[in-house]
C-alpha cells in the first residue's frame, strides 16, 4: 500500500496514482478542471470545530491529532481509502502550507497503521 501526501497546488503527475482531494474547503486558487482530483472525499476531513481549533498552529498539532484521529474513528471513508490503496497508489491532496502539520499528516498515519496492523495480524 502506497500512500503518499501532495499539496494540491503542486502539479498532478502520473505516479501520483489515485488523488483524493481531503479537505473540506476547495483550495483556494485551483480550478476544479486543473486539479485532475479522481476523488474529493471531504467528510474525512477534520470537522469545522476542530480545523477552526486548530488553526494550523504547531503547539496545538498534537492535541489536534489526537482529536482527529477520534473524528476517524468508525469513519467509513478510512476503509475506502484502505481499500482504494490496495495494490495502488494513492496520494492524499491538502491545502495546508505546512506539509508536516496539518491533517494529511495524521490521516496518511492512521491509514498505515491499520493496514500495518492488519498484514501483521494475517502473519
Amino acid at each position: 500500500m502506497a500512500i503518499l501526501l501532495k499539496r494540491a497546488y503542486a502539479p498532478a503527475v502520473r505516479a501520483d496514482g489515485i488523488r483524493v482531494l481531503i479537505d473540506r474547503l476547495w483550495p483556494r486558487g485551483v480550478k476544479k478542471v486543473d486539479g485532475k482530483f479522481t476523488y474529493w472525499m471531504k467528510d474525512i476531513a477534520p470537522s469545522p470545530k476542530l480545523r477552526v481549533w486548530f488553526g494550523h498552529r504547531p503547539e496545538r498539532f498534537k492535541e489536534f491529532a489526537g482529536r482527529y484521529k477520534k473524528e476517524l474513528t468508525g469513519n467509513p471513508r478510512v476503509a475506502e481509502l484502505r481499500n482504494l490503496a490496495r495494490g495502488r497508489t494513492v496520494t492524499l491532496v491538502y491545502a495546508a502550507r505546512d506539509p508536516e502539520v496539518n491533517h494529511a499528516v495524521v490521516l496518511q498515519a492512521v491509514l498505515r497503521r491499520r493496514s500495518s496492523s492488519r498484514s501483521t495480524a494475517r502473519g
